[in-house]
């Protein structure tokens, strides 16, 4: 995946000292590994303000125990309602009256909304991220990570292949999706 910088490249990926990513780990130039946990959102501000305190004094605790260099990084993604549209027109196709297509058609144009640019609707995605050069380190500080999160309430896992490099596209290209290197099964 790394390729040489030369001075007159037009590519920031050919900056990046990046060898490859697999299984959720991006393995570095040097023989570092960067790996992390999403952590999904929860919205806190619904619950009781006993329990907002608490949730917010144990991940206090959680980031003062870490002791050692790690990224707390926030990313939009964009959201993608094309397959609920395309179950939408199934049901305004086989509905059974007019006044229920109406209602549909709605639901269709408030989705067709949604997808547009006037919008632009997105998930937040929240990541922790580290780096080592021992993969037994990164391994023990994902499942601590993940069971310290439960304890507080937060439901997590290690990052995917798909999580970093959305994050470097995310970072890089400004949002856009990039295909380097994938192979098409049907062309």
């Amino acid at each position: 995946m790394s390729k040489k910088a030369t001075s007159n490249s037009k590519y920031t990926e050919d900056w990046l000292p990046i060898r490859s990513i697999q299984n959720g780990i991006i393995t570095l130039e040097g023989n570092y590994y960067v790996t992390g946990v999403k952590v999904e959102p929860k919205n806190i501000f619904i619950l009781d303000y006993q329990t907002q305190n608490n949730i917010i004094f144990n991940l206090r605790n959680f980031y003062n125990i870490i002791d050692y260099e790690f990224w707390l990084i926030v990313a939009d993604r964009p959201v993608d309602i094309n397959l609920y549209l395309s179950q939408l027109q199934l049901q305004y196709n086989d509905a059974p009256n007019q006044a229920i297509r109406k209602i549909i058609a709605q639901d269709i144009a408030k989705g067709e909304l949604f997808s547009s640019t006037q919008v632009n609707a997105v998930d937040t995605e929240y990541f922790i991220l580290f780096r080592d050069k021992k993969i037994d380190v990164i391994q023990k500080r994902v499942q601590t990570m993940i069971s310290s999160l439960a304890g507080i309430g937060l439901v997590s896992r290690q990052v995917s292949d798909d999580d970093m490099k959305f994050l470097l596209q995310n970072f890089l290209n400004g949002g856009v999706k990039n295909e380097y290197g994938t192979v098409m099964a049907d062309v």
